[in-house]
């Protein structure tokens, strides 16, 4: 039997704590989870593109150690499917937080069953306590002072913190 190897992607602009309770439950239905960092530029990201790499790389060490599989970190600027297939990933995990998560990544997952049928989608519900959680609210929660300590680990929360000049 061959390895399942699943791509999780995203900006991770930062990685926050529902985007690690879908990397979590992610790593119990694949051998072998890539967490695929995008360049997204468009998103005018607030950390580089090596600093959400590095930010996630250090997140998912303990749920890799915790459930006994390898997760890498790459970062990709080209078309997911193609990225996928050139890291052996047969599977594309995406996390629904809402309702209105549903219509765009249903139309994701569609378009790129159609470029590379042999490439699945895997949809995880986000948790209950993890479903509200954005990286875009984090930030501006953060950017304007709040308690965001529920939604992100103490590692980012330092990080963003330190991004945002509060002490």
């Amino acid at each position: 039997m061959s390895e399942r190897i699943g791509l999780y992607p995203g900006t991770f602009d930062p990685i926050t704590n529902g985007h690690l309770d879908i990397v979590t439950r992610a790593a119990k239905v694949v051998d072998k989870l890539i967490i695929a960092v995008a360049v997204n530029a468009g998103k005018g990201p607030l950390y580089s593109l090596d600093e959400r790499v590095e930010l996630v790389k250090a997140e998912v060490a303990e749920v890799a150690r915790q459930h006994n599989v390898v997760i890498e970190v790459r970062s990709f600027d080209n078309l997911l499917v193609d990225f996928a297939r050139d890291c052996g990933a047969r599977i594309i995990i995406r996390g629904l937080r809402a309702v209105s998560d549903f219509e765009y990544e249903f139309q994701m997952a569609g378009m790129n069953a159609r470029l590379s049928p042999q490439i699945e989608t895997l949809f995880l519900m986000a948790s209950e306590r993890c479903q509200f959680i954005s990286s875009r609210f984090v930030k501006e929660i953060g950017r304007l002072g709040g308690d965001i300590s529920s939604f992100v680990s103490p590692r980012v929360r330092a990080s963003l913190n330190q991004k945002f000049n509060i002490a």
